[in-house]
């Protein structure tokens, strides 16, 4: 094990960004993606997400989810989660957005915020929720993107899914943060990682992205919720067993 963390060490210098990356290179193709996504009336996708948790005792501990996303423009989402502990289904019409704990058998309904801006800014600020790689599906993602960064690099080219990307890199206050662009006429978002600097072994957040599709319209009917037989409506304040964590562990007895 020594050994592998020497070869890692060395290999991550060996590696290093180069020095002269282009911060001006880096936010063009962050605003070429932010238009580009902008400007797809019907989005879906394939996702990947992980997220680190560092325990009491500093052992970092990763959960991971996949899902499917559907997006149509202006105010329509259908968003699966599927993770070891929670099984999350979000769906809006443009005139409600449903929440279903699809493994528990409830759902919570409100108006619908609007566009899915507002939905994405609704589920952070009321219901502390948030869809994997929202800051990427916003109108305005470039200006929310680049907001309190102070440093930024064009790394060069990396691979995701055997699609060729363009690596970027840039630096917060509190966070440092990844992105892996699509190369080519569809600057679309293939990996976003998010590493926290405030918290102890610096703990990642990873949405990966596959399977992208735009211009083809979803029929209606994808928006739409039918609950489950036997699912029971409730306030979102009673909804339960949405998060990408499991409850935590009843605390030990010593073995007695």
């Amino acid at each position: 094990m020594a050994k592998l963390v020497s070869l890692l060490l060395v290999g991550g210098l060996l590696c290093a960004a180069p020095a002269q990356a282009d911060p001006a290179s880096a936010k063009r193709i962050v605003k070429a993606m932010s238009d580009y996504m902008a400007s797809q009336n019907n989005l879906s996708a394939e996702f990947d997400v992980t997220l680190d948790v560092i325990t009491p005792q500093l052992e970092k501990v990763q959960f991971a989810a996949s899902g499917s996303l559907l997006l149509a423009r202006p105010d329509k989402v259908h968003l699966i989660r599927k993770g070891g502990y929670s099984e999350v289904e979000l769906l809006s019409d443009g005139k409600t957005m449903t929440i279903s704990n699809m493994a528990g058998g409830s759902y919570a309904q409100v108006a619908s915020p609007g566009t899915v801006d507002q939905i994405v800014d609704v589920l952070r600020t009321n219901y502390s929720m948030d869809m994997p790689g929202a800051d990427l599906l916003l109108t305005n993602s470039y200006d929310e993107l680049m907001a309190g960064v102070v440093e930024a690099k064009h790394i060069g080219v990396g691979v995701i899914n055997g699609v060729e990307c363009e690596h970027l890199t840039f630096r917060n206050a509190d966070t440092d943060w990844q992105l892996w662009v699509r190369s080519g006429d569809r600057p679309l978002p293939c990996k976003y990682i998010i590493s926290s600097k405030t918290v102890a072994a610096s703990p990642d957040y990873t949405v990966q992205f596959r399977n992208w599709s735009s211009g083809q319209a979803a029929a209606a009917r994808a928006f739409n919720f039918k609950p489950a037989t036997g699912a029971k409506q409730v306030p979102f304040d009673q909804l339960s067993g949405i998060g990408d964590l499991p409850p935590p562990a009843p605390p030990s007895t010593g073995g007695r």
